[in-house]
């Protein structure tokens, strides 16, 4: 058999949807153009149960992952109360959280190229959900502290693993619609933990019962990861069982992927803004709206409820947009993908801008200026995660996962909320004693003002303690330090812009590298056999398109109905 042939054989038709294809075309690909019972390998009615099954539980669990992140957003004014807190040591919890986060990443990356991930996600999400209710009893801030430190070690064994498994199970478009899915949870989840957090606390009358819901949802989700299948490495592209290379070659061969490097720098300042945003969005509003005459009584549970609603909107709309937008684009050039992510930021950096200087004016205006930040913020997240799946090759995934978690969070969102903390509370020692009056800033004010802190902080008088504060100078203080998010905006889009000059040339890298993979084991066996999941009752067969034919028959006894299995063979 020619190699050609050969290539096309060895590439299941798994209706997948990663892109490991030469940049250009479908056609440019082994696993292109490989319709399944009449319907487009793209389509998800190709997609079997056994596969929306293993998607569905995987969104589940990244759902309540990150509405156990965000519960905390939600009532840090109650938590700040209960353990007399200021802002620095409220933007130090999510810090920790982080930080255990990222430094386990790589690990659980390690774990997830060599062994079963199905098994290190289920013992993940069992730790953090005990570690996040045996938090909700600390009494202590420092204790509390260690158990949300915690937290980070069991999501971080999800997070590097997760992805990886979409990436085995789908190609090409298929692949991007269901990242898209996955990604959902981002602000859906983030949405909810706002939602959940608030109206629990407010329920119960405490804080505390807040943090008591995501473990009951952890503790179903661990028997329901025993319950999917895992497909092997590398599967979508045919490449069954690629043999794993050495820790070491996997880090060399991230750091010179340019790709890689650049999208997860400019992943670092989404997640820098986004961890900002979303620690300090809440109590940020609830500040300005204080200030408006008429709702000097307004709760936060109530804002906290509403930032969730936006949130989730904006996610739902931001999400699937930035995928359509990639999938449809990316058919002139792969450079779009990352130009995306770049139009992204650029336009969030305004609307986020008119968000902090609008909030103190009209709550109106201002959440439609969050939900527009929000939405344009949120095109990045599934064509970011989509990058990385198609310029890494199948073994080194959940390396290059972990890899770009531990970057992202150390220079991301392990900073900024622990960062704008210590902002807001250096700004406000320069403020005091200085009239109250709140006016609305301009942004070489706020450029000045940050300057002006790091020479003042510390020929101040001793602190005070965070809820001593008027509420215009908290207000301020907080607004002041939240304008940085706007530069890291635009550091990012032109990070961006600069993975467009290198992703064709890596997508391409890639892909070689999983042909080449495909042509030795072919010349191995001129009759390549491969086994696939099917639908009986529909009678699901693919139909791939080579100079050849495909034999099939049932790969088990019984009848039609029991049947699990069929088995295609080639023959030329």
């Amino acid at each position: 058999m020619n190699t050609s042939v050969n290539s096309e054989v060895a590439f299941p038709s798994t209706n997948s949807s990663q892109q490991l294809m030469a940049a250009g075309t479908d056609r440019d690909s082994p696993v292109g153009d490989h319709p399944r019972s009449g319907v487009s390998a793209e389509g998800f009615r190709s997609v079997s149960r056994v596969e929306w099954f293993t998607v569905i539980i995987l969104c589940f669990v990244n759902l309540i992952n990150y509405m156990d992140r965000f519960t905390i957003a939600g009532v840090l004014t109650n938590i700040q109360t209960d353990f007399q807190i200021g802002d620095d040591e409220g933007g130090l919890l999510q810090t920790a959280f982080i930080l255990s986060y990222m430094i386990c990443a790589p690990l659980f990356g390690y774990l997830g190229d060599r062994y079963s991930r199905r098994v290190i996600m289920a013992i993940g999400v069992f730790i953090w959900s005990l570690t996040t209710l045996l938090g909700s009893f600390m009494n202590t801030y420092g204790w509390f502290l260690l158990f949300r430190a915690m937290v980070g070690v069991g999501e971080a064994s999800y997070s590097t693993i997760a992805p990886t498994i979409i990436s085995d199970l789908f190609a090409h478009d298929l692949r991007s619609k269901m990242l898209a899915l996955f990604y959902f949870a981002i602000p859906v989840g983030s949405g909810l933990g706002y939602i959940v957090g608030s109206e629990t606390a407010q329920l119960a009358g405490s804080w505390r019962w807040a943090l008591r819901v995501t473990p009951v949802l952890g503790a179903a989700a661990v028997v329901l990861i025993f319950l999917i299948r895992e497909p092997t490495r590398g599967q979508s592209e045919g490449s069954h069982e690629m043999k794993a290379t050495t820790y070491k070659e996997d880090i060399i061969y991230l750091l010179k992927n340019k790709s890689f490097m650049l999208s997860t720098a400019g992943f670092t300042c989404v997640a820098f803004v986004a961890g900002a945003l979303s620690w300090w969005g809440p109590k940020f509003m609830h500040l300005g709206t204080q200030l408006q005459p008429g709702n000097e009584n307004v709760s936060l549970s109530s804002i906290s409820y509403k930032f969730g609603v936006v949130a989730m909107i904006a996610g739902i709309i931001g999400v699937p947009v930035g995928s359509y937008l990639a999938q449809t684009l990316r058919k002139r050039t792969t450079q779009w993908d990352p130009l995306i992510c770049a139009w992204g930021l650029f336009i969030s950096t305004p609307m986020a801008y008119f968000t902090l200087i609008t909030s103190h004016h009209s709550t109106s205006w201002c959440f439609l200026f969050v939900f527009l930040a929000e939405v344009t913020l949120n095109l990045c997240w599934s064509i970011i995660a989509d990058i990385l799946l198609y310029v890494v090759v199948p073994t080194r995934r959940s390396t290059a996962e972990a890899f770009q978690i531990l970057i992202s969070h150390a220079f991301g969102d392990a900073g900024s909320p622990y960062l704008i903390g210590v902002f807001s509370e250096a700004i406000k020692k320069a403020m005091r004693g200085q009239p109250n009056g709140v006016s609305t800033p301009k942004i070489i004010d706020g450029i000045e003002s940050l300057a002006l802190t790091v020479q003042n902080a510390t020929m101040t008088s001793a602190g005070v303690p965070h809820n001593q504060d008027p509420i215009s100078i908290q207000f301020q203080a907080l607004q002041y330090a939240l304008f940085t998010t706007n530069f890291v905006e635009v550091l990012g889009a032109v990070l961006f812009i600069c993975v467009a000059a290198y992703i064709i040339k890596d997508k391409e890298r890639a892909n070689q590298a999983v042909k080449a993979h495909l042509q030795e084991t072919s010349s191995q066996s001129s009759d390549t056999t491969t086994e696939f999941d099917c639908d009986c009752k529909n009678k699901t067969i693919p139909r791939i398109r080579t100079s050849g034919q495909w034999d099939c028959y049932e790969h088990n006894t019984g009848s039609l109905k029991e049947c699990q299995l069929y088995r295609y063979r080639y023959r030329n």
